[in-house]
């Protein structure tokens, strides 16, 4: 009787933990693209003050592109988990934290940079930042899914 709940509790963590682990692998190009995008967006900023219809043409251009490859990812993934959404396994849970603890920091970065340096330096920076870390979080990520379904069998 034992063994039949414990066997019920691992399918259903395994139902739980499968929108986390089993998916398509993100595509090469999704850091750099990212990357500048974000470094897209610091750009924009250059010219607020100077042109206003440059300024709010480039953010809307910027969002719909934002919002027509978030659609293209739930596509392509079905059941994509968002952080905040569901209860992801712990290693998962790591992976996520630790990307959450470093977004402040390179924020911070860039804005120091923005600060002593201008916009463009701020936005090669974010470049920079935005792609490395990316690159380095998607790596973690397949580490600690494959971890997952290591242990769940």
């Amino acid at each position: 009787m034992e063994s039949d709940a414990e066997e019920q509790l691992r399918i259903i963590e395994r139902a739980e933990a499968a929108p986390y682990v089993s998916y398509p692998e993100t595509p090469w190009w999704y850091p750099p693209v990212v990357g500048l995008w974000v470094a897209g967006l610091i750009g924009t900023f250059a010219w607020w003050r100077e042109n206003g219809l440059l300024f709010v043409g480039s953010l809307v251009g910027l969002i719909a592109l934002e919002v027509g490859f978030l659609t293209w990812m739930q596509r392509r993934h079905g059941a994509m988990p968002f952080p905040g959404r569901g209860r992801p396994p712990r290693e998962i849970g790591r992976i996520w934290k630790r990307y959450f603890m470093t977004v402040p920091v390179f924020v911070l970065i860039v804005a120091l940079v923005w600060w002593l340096g201008g916009v463009l330096p701020a936005a090669v920076t974010a470049f920079v930042l935005v792609t490395a870390g990316l690159w380095f979080y998607e790596r973690r990520y397949a580490v600690a899914a494959a971890q997952v379904r290591e242990r769940l069998g």
